[in-house]
């Protein structure tokens, strides 16, 4: 059966699932240098719920000193004031206030809570079935800027940035 058949979609919407980090990436992809360069990163450390059947249905929860572009000084500079203020606003949130799962389509709607301020975002993604695991693929679009991630030399950062949560989810016994 297929995520789409009615029985599936059921139990998909009414459990309960965990995303499994080993199994899993939280990405940031940022445009640079006039758009000639994108600056990738991710996290190594978050947690995140998906219920369909409850409110909020998605809760993604990152720790924004794990951020990581295989760049030690950027990643200071990154999790400083400038940008996530990591030492004042330790975490990340994605906060859904509206999921629809329509077959292996996922739309949602929610609040990103980054450095101190908010912004609300639209994530457009797919949830697949295989076994007794969820295959997830999500991305939202977001003006870092709108965060108070103004910092830029020349104006050199662009907007908007790609967020991007591609991975395994499984039963949560919790």
């Amino acid at each position: 059966m297929s995520a789409s058949t009615p029985h599936r979609t059921s139990e998909i919407e009414s459990t309960r699932w965990r995303i499994n980090p080993a199994r899993s990436n939280v990405e940031f992809h940022v445009p640079h240098f006039y758009r000639l360069h994108t600056v990738t990163g991710w996290f190594e450390r978050y947690t995140g719920i998906l219920c369909l059947s409850r409110d909020p249905a998605i809760e993604l929860t990152i720790e924004a000193d794990s951020l990581n572009s295989n760049n030690p000084r950027r990643d200071e500079h990154l999790r400083s004031s400038d940008f996530f203020d990591a030492e004042h606003h330790p975490q990340v949130r994605f906060v859904s206030d509206s999921a629809e799962l329509d077959g292996e389509r996922l739309n949602v709607r929610g609040r990103l809570y980054a450095a101190g301020k908010s912004i609300p975002l639209e994530v457009d993604g797919t949830l697949r079935r295989d076994g007794d695991e969820l295959e997830i693929d999500a991305t939202a679009w977001a003006d870092q800027r709108k965060l108070g991630m103004t910092w830029s030399p020349l104006g050199m950062v662009r907007t908007p940035s790609r967020l991007t949560v591609r991975g395994r989810l499984v039963k949560d016994g919790g």
